[in-house]
């Protein structure tokens, strides 16, 4: 059976936000989705009532899919948006109005901006790692007067360090992380860093970045008692660096572990980890979450960051830690993986549970 066909209805979704260069691989990825069918994008109001090929300067390598080309950009209003599933490539600033009035309106909004991630009440979701804090969503409708929901995924560099975590977590522990990134350019959007500020250079500051990685790490690694999430209690470290990388966001864990455990043991942990559930007929999710490499200067962005369809993490230079434990390199693709491939991933898992739609 191939990926996705036990579900027989496509479930008519939109994108928020769709000009922009998240907005743009929702796009690309949903266009020609088995389960889902993409039937709206929204912008702003400078793009609203322009055709999409007009309004978006289209950025992949791929060609812009004619039958979204000619669809008529709506505003990011949801008397006007039918779809009841969205997903929302929005900036904060359009996000913190926006996306509530959508969840008011009975709609599930995937959200990717930074917003909503932290209430107890709110699923900050990684397909693998937490899916049981989809459990909260009937608490939040009922805490705020909602028929829809909102769902998020993470700040990019938090999801690529939380999946090499994750099965640290699960079976030794975790007393304390430290997080070293290494940011891809892509990651500040489009047009994003100016050349001349980035080539040749690192940036060792990129705003409200390390509070997002550290409080992100410990909610997707938190519990749920069905009603709120509650964060993991392990202090994380964070420090935040842009660099002169295209594509692909590389981090530097160093972790203290509660049950002691070899290099060796954590590096069998990382390479025989594939999730909370089988998530195998979920159209998104990759045959491996993480791919642990044994080469010694891998992983690279330029070499790896296509790995899974770019929705795997790879893991590489696992080796003792001289102050915590252990110490490894996580690399992962910041737009697929750390973006828009996540919440489309969060939607088919919200589906295959029961939770959006019928199947």
């Amino acid at each position: 059976m191939t990926k996705g066909a036990a579900v027989r209805q496509r479930h008519r979704v939109a994108v928020l936000g769709a000009t922009g260069a998240v907005g743009q691989t929702f796009v690309r990825l949903l266009a020609n989705h088995p389960w889902f069918e993409l039937a709206e994008v929204a912008a702003s109001e400078r793009s609203a009532g322009k055709a999409y090929g007009e309004a978006a300067r289209w950025l992949g390598t791929e060609p812009l899919p004619a039958c979204v080309a000619e669809m008529t950009v709506l505003p990011c209003d949801p008397g006007r948006v039918t779809a009841d599933i969205v997903f929302s490539a929005l900036d904060s600033g359009a996000a913190q109005d926006a996306e509530p009035a959508f969840a008011r309106a009975g709609k599930t909004v995937l959200t990717n901006a930074k917003n909503y991630r932290m209430p107890p009440d709110v699923p900050l979701v990684i397909a693998e790692v937490n899916p049981s804090h989809l459990d909260v969503l009937d608490a939040q409708r009922k805490n705020r007067g909602w028929t829809g929901a909102i769902v998020a995924n993470g700040n990019c560099s938090a999801i690529v360090s939380t999946l090499p975590l994750a099965p640290i977590h699960q079976q030794f522990g975790i007393n304390k992380v430290f997080v070293m990134t290494m940011q891809a350019i892509s990651g500040a959007g489009y047009p994003g860093v100016p050349a001349l500020d980035i080539l040749g250079n690192v940036i060792p500051y990129i705003g409200d970045e390390e509070p997002k990685i550290e409080s992100e790490i410990q909610k997707f690694l938190g519990t749920s008692n069905g009603s709120a999430i509650s964060s993991a209690t392990f202090p994380v470290s964070a420090h935040a660096n842009r660099v002169p990388v295209e594509n692909g966001h590389t981090v530097c864990l160093s972790i203290a572990l509660e049950q002691k455990a070899s290099a060796d043991d954590v590096a069998r942990a990382i390479a025989d980890w594939r999730g909370a559930e089988c998530l195998g007929e979920l159209p998104s999710a990759p045959e491996r979450p993480l791919v642990l490499t044994m080469v010694p200067d891998q992983p690279q962005p330029r070499r790896q960051v296509g790995t899974g369809g770019g929705m795997s993490i790879v893991v590489g230079r696992v080796r003792p830690d001289p102050i915590l434990d252990v110490k490894l390199v996580a690399m992962g693709d910041n737009i697929m993986r750390g973006a828009a491939g996540a919440s489309v991933l969060n939607a088919e898992l919200m589906v295959h549970r029961g939770l959006i739609g019928g199947t």
